[in-house]
């Protein structure tokens, strides 16, 4: 069980949270949600002790699982010993007992000592540590290979990886997780939400994988209006739950208030006259009456709408043996397909199969592209008539030119559009008043991505390609964006690990399998029911 007591923070004048007191009980998952900036991941270090409260008190078990956001704090360490840390007793009693074994002579005291050591081991489940160790990592999608390896030589995804390994390990009674899903592909988010819906400690997760928190959640702690409310279920439950108080609420206000007005009303003819005593009454009344203060929401919710300056023609996009290999990785292999306008495909596959390339290789002379970064080795790609493509690049930071401000970047994609129309944009992707006025070289990876946006929104694409564009959105983006592509009536090629998006949006799969791509005519769900037949 975590529990918290009484807890408050703030930094300057603005308020996280007040005098939040709440419990996690054990057997229980619990979503950790709220806006950018509400004070997620703030909670989430005052849970783990990393961070002490202003004021209050927080209680929590003696093992704590933490998915740690440093990739780099381990990278001199094998990828195996990364895992077994998580069990912090038992790796400072293993490496003592390496030293003590390491000695020529050992001491009486040695050997007393080496048999507490042992003593803690064996509590530990530390002589099958290696193992089990290895079992979390190939569930992990981390092959036994890169066990020995040291850590700085893996990727940035594979390193997350590891890292999670390294919460889940020991068997603790409590696991946080702070984005446990990013730089993970789909059959991983799967390994991971079944290990955890079959986990009886106490977890408490942030995720902006609305799919993730629906599937792991028993309950949804949600951090808004300064303050912290659990709701049984999941992220949309809670979503429900919430509009629906909030508009009982609201109802309830428009009643009293014009009972109110009535009231009033009475007191304001009456006050001077003989029915002191009723006008006294109807004063108590609206006294008593008086309406239910609501706070502010501090959620923000995105609008975007992608429309088209003019449809392409029918075929929008065909190719025919395309090849891409980096040395001797053959990635694509002869892979030939055509596109109908208005088709929405989902590329999946694990990570490193080569999503990104594929979506690079196509974009090869593509129509309103300019990015060095892509081509392929041969084959024939060839876009349709009158096809005019917009790309979210999975690394589109440096697409966004330093030394400039928001706003004039953005004006510099179609100079003939008014200011009004650049505000207006930005204005729907929560860039309001004053913040159009910022250096581009300040934008966080959220804003960098809903400037992104706010650039396909102006030129008016009639071909999307989008890899991996919720990294950096918060639950309120991504749902925005997932209403945007469903009505977008353009053609989409999209990349993401995110199953709702690929579920509701996705009319057509493309999955990297065992060094070929499949090609499924189909929604994802049709695709899941075939494959799993």
């Amino acid at each position: 069980m975590i529990s918290v007591s009484n807890v408050s923070m703030r930094y300057g004048g603005k308020i996280l949270f007040e005098d939040v007191t709440t419990t996690f009980l054990p057997g229980r998952r619990y979503g950790l949600t709220g806006p950018n900036g509400a004070g997620k991941s703030t909670f989430m270090n005052l849970l783990s002790g990393e961070l002490e409260p202003q004021k209050g008190a927080v209680v929590r078990p003696k093992k704590v699982g933490v998915l740690r956001q440093d990739q780099f704090a381990f990278d001199q360490f094998r990828v195996i010993d990364t895992v077994i840390m998580g069990n912090l007793p038992l790796w400072n009693a293993l490496e003592e007992r390496e030293r003590l074994y390491a000695k020529t002579d050992l001491t009486d005291e040695d050997g007393m000592r080496l048999g507490e050591l042992e003593g803690i081991v064996a509590e530990e489940d530390g002589y099958s540590a290696e193992s089990d160790a290895a079992i979390l990592l190939d569930g992990l999608d981390i092959p036994e290979p890169l066990h020995e390896r040291k850590m700085g030589e893996l990727q940035g995804g594979q390193k997350v990886r590891v890292l999670l390994a390294q919460a889940l390990f020991g068997h603790p009674e409590g696991f946080l997780l702070d984005e446990p899903t990013n730089y993970l592909d789909l059959e991983s988010i799967h390994w991971l939400q079944n290990f955890l819906s079959h986990y009886d400690g106490v977890l408490v997760v942030i995720s902006h994988d609305r799919h993730f928190l629906n599937s792991v959640s028993t309950h949804t702690a949600d951090i808004d209006y300064q303050t912290i409310i659990t709701y049984p279920g999941g992220y949309d439950d809670m979503v429900m739950q919430k509009t629906q108080i909030r508009s009982r609420i609201e109802a309830e206000n428009a009643q009293r208030e014009k009972k109110i007005a009535q009231l009033n009303e009475f007191i304001a003819r009456f006050a001077a006259g003989t029915r002191a005593s009723q006008v006294t009454s109807r004063r108590k009344e609206v006294e008593r009456l008086q309406t239910t203060e609501l706070a502010r929401s501090n959620i923000q919710r995105p609008y975007i709408r992608f429309d088209m300056k003019r449809p392409s023609g029918r075929h929008a996009l065909e190719f025919k043996a395309v090849n891409k290999s980096y040395g001797d990785l053959q990635v694509i292999d002869n892979f030939t397909a055509a596109i109908q306008r208005g088709e929405k495909i989902a590329i999946l596959g694990r990570n490193g199969a080569g999503k990104t390339t594929l979506l690079k290789a196509l974009l090869a002379n593509a129509p309103g592209v300019d990015d060095p970064d892509v081509g392929l080795d041969s084959g024939i790609v060839t876009w349709g008539h009158e096809v005019q493509v917009g790309y979210f690049a999975q690394d589109h930071r440096p697409s966004i030119r330093h030394g400039t401000t928001v706003a004039d970047w953005l004006h510099e994609w179609d100079p003939q559009a008014s200011k009004e129309e650049i505000r207006g944009l930005l204005g729907q992707m929560l860039f309001s008043g004053e913040e159009g006025l910022k250096p581009t070289d300040a934008l966080s990876g959220g804003e960098a991505a809903r400037l992104i946006f706010c650039k396909l929104m102006l030129q008016k694409p009639n071909f999307l390609v989008f890899d991996e564009p919720t990294n950096h959105l918060d639950l309120e983006s991504i749902n925005a964006l997932n209403v945007a592509l469903q009505r977008f009536e353009g053609t989409v090629l999209l990349v993401t690990h995110d199953e709702d998006l690929v579920d509701e949006v996705a009319t057509r799969i493309w999955q990297f399998q065992a060094g070929r791509i499949e090609d499924f005519a189909g929604s994802y769900e049709e695709y899941a029911a075939a494959v799993s037949r």
